[in-house]
């Protein structure tokens, strides 16, 4: 089986470094999967990633001269990124109300945003007080 660049393959972990970690793959040909390629998140050890003998996902980064570069976080499926926010929905919803309508109601939400935040300090500093004992 010929190995391609951008290939998505499943291999068997054979061998754990510090550097990363060596893959079998298909065909009877091995790769590394350098310990950059191993996840998203910082990666201080490999062992702590994945293990001798699993079976693993990989894409193919590079095939050179027999030496194939494989990725893990390059074969793992790409997260959806949030949607974007309509900073103009609340603008669109008060655009018939004149100055002193939007003024009211900006003052109400501040004061009703006002009056929650008072009322949790108030409930953390009782808490405090009830904890202390002497």
């Amino acid at each position: 089986m010929s190995i391609s660049v951008g290939d998505i393959l499943e291999g068997k972990v054979t061998g754990i470094t510090k550097f990363g970690a060596f893959v079998s793959l298909p065909g009877g040909s091995n790769g590394l999967v350098h310990i950059s390629e191993i996840s998203n998140d910082y990666v201080e050890k490999v062992e702590d990633f994945i293990k001798k003998d699993d079976i693993v996902k990989v894409k193919v980064l590079s095939a050179q001269d027999g030496k194939v570069g494989l990725s893990i976080k390059a074969a793992m499926p790409k997260i959806k990124k949030p949607e974007e926010l309509d900073w103009g929905k609340e603008e669109k919803e008060s655009d018939g109300l004149s100055f002193e309508d939007k003024m009211s109601k900006f003052l109400k939400d501040s004061n009703e945003r006002y009056v929650s935040i008072r009322a949790r300090e108030n409930k953390k500093k009782a808490g405090h007080r009830k904890s202390k004992s002497y």
